[in-house]
C-alpha cells in the first residue's frame, strides 16, 4: 500500500512538473510572438518613415524647382524676341459642305490627290465662331489637306480692312496630338507606378524648362554652352531626385551624367573648331542670322553643341543610372566586395549598355536624316565629296559625340559610385 502511495504520488508530482514546463513554454512562445510582433511593427514603422522621408524629399524638390522655373520664366521679358504675325490668326473650323471637288489621284505622288476643292466651312473658336464662310482649298503634293464632311481644320484668317479672308491651313490634329500624349502619360504612370508618375514629372519640368527658360535665354544673347550646361544640370539633378530620391545611386549618377554631357559637348566642340564646322553651318542658320540680324542677340556657333549636348542627356542619363543602381544592389548583398571589384563589375555592367546606347543614339541621329541619305544615295555622290559635306559631316559629329558620352561616362559613374558605396557611412 505504501509503495502504491508512493508511486501515485510520484505519478502526480510529475503531472504537475509537466503542466508547469507546458506553462512556462506556452509563456515563451508568447513572450516570442510578442517580440517578433513588436519587431514588424516597427520594421513597418522604420518602412513608413523612409517611404515617408523620400516622399517629401521629391515633393520638396518638385515645389522648389517649380518655384525656381516660374521665377525665371516671370522675369524673363519676351517681347524684344518675340514677333508675332499682324492681323492673321489661326481658328478652328470644321467642314459644313464640300460646294466642288476638282480633285483627282496622281500616280505620279503615289495616289495624293491633286487639284481644288471649294468648302463651306462653320467656325467653331475666335471672333467669327458660329459663322459659315466659304473658301477655296489648293492642293498640290507637298501642301496636301484633302477634305470631307465633317473634316476638322485649322483656318488661317487674315484681317484686311475691307475684311478677313479665309483659308485653309492644315488638318486640325490637337485633339489627335493631346490624346496620343495622354496615352503615354497613363501607360507611364499604370506601368511604372510611382516612379512612373515621378518620371512624368520630371519630364514636363525638363520640358519647361528648356523651352520657357533655356530658349527665351539663348535668344536674349547669353553664351550659348554655359547656359545650356547650366540647364542640363538643373534638369539632371531635379530628375534624379523626383525619380529616386537623394540617396548614393542619385549622387553617382547625377554627378557620372553631367561629366559625361560636357565632355561629349567638349569633344564635339573640339572637332567643330578643327573641321571649321559651326551653327552657321545648320539647315536654320539663315533663318536663324535672320532673326540675328533683327536685334535679337542670339549667338549661332555654339548652337549645335549646344543641340548635341540635350540630344545626348537622357542616354546618358539612363546609362548612369543602370550602373549607379546595379553596384548599390550588389554591395548592399555583399558588404565584402572591395573597391576593386566594385568598379570591374560597374565596368562589365556598363560594357552590356554602352552598345545598345550607342547605337539608340546613331540610329536616332540617322533616323532623323533619313530623307537626306536617300536624296545622296539617289545622287550617287562620290565618297570624297560625301564626307566632306557640311550636313553629313554634321551628322556624323552629332552621333558620335553622343556615343563618346555614353562610353565616358561607364568608367566614370563605376569609378565614382563604387568610392561612395565602399566608404560611405
Amino acid at each position: 500500500m505504501n509503495n502504491s502511495n508512493r508511486n501515485i504520488k510520484n505519478m502526480s508530482a510529475n503531472d504537475e512538473d509537466k503542466k508547469n514546463d507546458n506553462k512556462k513554454n506556452n509563456d515563451n512562445k508568447r513572450k516570442n510572438q510578442n517580440a517578433e510582433s513588436i519587431m514588424k511593427d516597427n520594421n513597418k514603422a522604420n518602412r513608413k518613415v523612409k517611404f515617408s522621408k523620400t516622399t517629401w524629399v521629391k515633393l520638396i524638390t518638385f515645389l522648389i524647382a517649380s518655384l525656381l522655373i516660374s521665377v525665371v520664366i516671370l522675369n524673363i521679358d519676351n517681347s524684344d524676341i518675340q514677333s508675332e504675325e499682324k492681323n492673321i490668326r489661326y481658328d478652328k473650323g470644321v467642314v459644313e459642305k464640300v460646294l466642288s471637288d476638282n480633285t483627282q489621284k496622281d500616280d505620279s505622288t503615289e495616289g495624293v490627290r491633286r487639284g481644288s476643292q471649294v468648302l463651306q466651312v462653320k467656325m467653331v473658336n475666335g471672333p467669327y465662331k458660329g459663322q459659315v464662310v466659304t473658301m477655296d482649298n489648293f492642293l498640290s503634293a507637298q501642301f496636301n489637306v484633302y477634305a470631307k464632311e465633317g473634316t476638322r481644320l485649322m483656318v488661317r484668317v487674315t484681317i484686311y480692312e475691307e475684311g478677313p479672308n479665309f483659308s485653309v491651313y492644315n488638318y486640325d490634329r490637337s485633339l489627335l496630338l493631346y490624346g496620343f500624349v495622354l496615352l503615354f502619360m497613363a501607360l507611364l504612370c499604370v506601368i511604372g507606378g510611382k516612379k512612373g508618375a515621378c518620371a512624368l514629372l520630371s519630364l514636363i519640368l525638363t520640358l519647361l524648362v528648356v523651352v520657357k527658360v533655356l530658349l527665351p535665354l539663348l535668344l536674349k544673347g547669353f553664351p550659348t554652352l554655359p547656359t545650356t550646361i547650366g540647364v542640363i544640370a538643373f534638369a539632371t539633378i531635379v530628375g534624379f531626385i523626383l525619380i529616386d530620391g537623394i540617396n548614393v545611386k542619385t549622387s553617382s549618377a547625377i554627378i557620372g551624367t553631367i561629366v559625361g554631357v560636357v565632355l561629349a559637348g567638349l569633344l564635339a566642340h573640339m572637332v567643330g573648331i578643327f573641321g571649321h564646322i559651326t551653327g552657321y553651318q545648320m539647315e536654320e542658320s539663315e533663318s536663324l542670322f535672320l532673326i540675328a540680324g533683327s536685334g535679337s542677340g542670339i549667338q549661332i556657333t555654339n548652337l549645335l553643341t549646344a543641340g548635341i549636348l540635350i540630344a545626348s542627356l537622357g542616354a546618358i542619363m539612363d546609362v548612369a543610372m543602370s550602373i549607379a543602381s546595379a553596384l548599390h544592389e550588389l554591395h548592399e548583398v555583399n558588404t565584402s566586395l572591395t573597391t576593386k571589384q566594385l568598379f570591374h563589375s560597374g565596368m562589365n555592367i556598363g560594357k552590356d549598355a554602352m552598345g545598345t546606347m550607342a547605337n539608340t543614339l546613331i540610329l536616332a541621329f540617322t533616323g532623323s536624316s533619313l530623307n537626306l541619305l536617300l536624296m545622296i544615295y539617289s545622287y550617287g555622290i562620290p565618297y570624297a565629296q560625301l564626307i566632306n559635306t557640311d550636313s553629313i559631316a554634321i551628322e556624323i559629329i552629332r552621333g558620335i559625340a553622343g556615343s563618346i558620352g555614353i562610353v565616358l561616362t561607364v568608367p566614370i559613374v563605376a569609378f565614382i559610385s563604387a568610392n561612395i558605396e565602399k566608404y560611405k557611412k
